[in-house]
This record gives C-alpha cells, sequence and structure tokens, in this order.
C-alpha cells in the first residue's frame, strides 16, 4: 500500500500576514521559493505514483521547484473557498463576527458571487480526491502526493483518518512542508507531520 504525502506550497505575501487566501493567485515570497526548492531533497527518496497539484500559481510554482514532474492539476485540490472573507485576517472578521471560527461557520460568499464554503462541502471536495487517489494507493506502485493548500489539506487529513472534515481543526500543517499518512493494520494513520529537511525524515 502507497503512502499519501502532503505538500503545503511555500510562504506567500498573505499567508505570511495569515490573511486567507484562496481564489487570489498570488506568487511565492522569495522565502517561499526557497522553502519549495528545500522539499526536492525530502522527496528525492520516493517513488511517487502521481503527483496531483492544484491549479493555483503558488501550488504549481512549488511543485516545479521542488523538481516534480510529471504532474497533473486536479481543480479539487484548490484552497477552501472563502467567499467574503478573502484576504482578511481572523481578527478583521471577528470585528465584524464577534466569535466567528472557520471550522464551525465556514465562510459566506461575497457580495460579488464569489462563493464560500462550509467545511462540508471542502471535506465533499476531498473526498472525491481520496477517491480517486485510493486505487492508485492499493496498486502499492508509490506514493501519491498531493500539493495543495493549508486549510484543504488538513480537511483532506481529516478525512483520510475516517473523521469529520470539522476535525481539521486538529492538523495544523506550515507552508513549505510535507507531511505522509501511511497505514498500520489496514487503517489509515499519520507518520510524519510538517516535515522539512533537517527534522523529521519523511
Amino acid at each position: 500500500m502507497g503512502d499519501l504525502l502532503l505538500l503545503r506550497h511555500g510562504e506567500t505575501e498573505w499567508s505570511a500576514a495569515r490573511r486567507h487566501t484562496s481564489r487570489t493567485d498570488l506568487p511565492l515570497t522569495a522565502h517561499g521559493e526557497e522553502e519549495a526548492r528545500a522539499v526536492a531533497p525530502l522527496l528525492a527518496g520516493r517513488k511517487l505514483a502521481a503527483v496531483l497539484v492544484s491549479p493555483r500559481l503558488r501550488a504549481v510554482t512549488t511543485t516545479r521547484l521542488a523538481g516534480l514532474t510529471g504532474t497533473r492539476t486536479d481543480a479539487d485540490l484548490r484552497e477552501w473557498e472563502y467567499g467574503a472573507y478573502e484576504g482578511l485576517m481572523t481578527e478583521e472578521i471577528r470585528q465584524e463576527r464577534p466569535g466567528w471560527n472557520i471550522w464551525d461557520d465556514g465562510c459566506p460568499s461575497s457580495a460579488d458571487g464569489q462563493p464560500g464554503e462550509l467545511p462540508e462541502e471542502v471535506g465533499a471536495r476531498a473526498d472525491r480526491v481520496l477517491a480517486r487517489v485510493e486505487p492508485l494507493l492499493r496498486a502499492d506502485e508509490g506514493d501519491v502526493l498531493l500539493v495543495a493548500h493549508g486549510h484543504y489539506l488538513r480537511v483532506l487529513t481529516a478525512r483520510r483518518l475516517g473523521l469529520a472534515a470539522t476535525d481539521g481543526r486538529l492538523f495544523q500543517i506550515r507552508t513549505g512542508t510535507v507531511s505522509r499518512l501511511s497505514t498500520e493494520h489496514g487503517r489509515p494513520v499519520v507518520s510524519v507531520w510538517n516535515a522539512r529537511p533537517g527534522g523529521a525524515e519523511l
């Protein structure tokens, strides 16, 4: 059984400022480019059966700088749609909506019609991706790498482990890191989390 590898894209200006970034197609910062290049040695020893990538520029650039080839874009890997909260920090949202929490409340659509999503809607997208990669993992011809975004990968991790989408709140994931979901006695488990060069081995 192959492992499921999760790569969060490198830092952007908004991720560094903790601004919610979904459809806004920001480039990586110089530090984010360094993070992306640093991923290459972590993945060098892994046989990859497939590499699926979010269509957003920050994910595509991370994939390229990490030296990954033979990739496929998957729209279901795009970040949580933040709608009216695009570009805002949590503290700014709570000025208008005290006590707001994305895991409990989701995001409303914006006034110009940009969609927002509830956790369960993000979870449904993650479930579709997991269903597509499951045959590849079971074929045991290598690992599957998903290159995507922080909130989305947290939801996908929860769903892979059989948890509710809202339990993604339990899995903080940092930019430019790789995490590994393996199996133990036939059940998905977290094997490595937030790996970087010089830290835990992947």
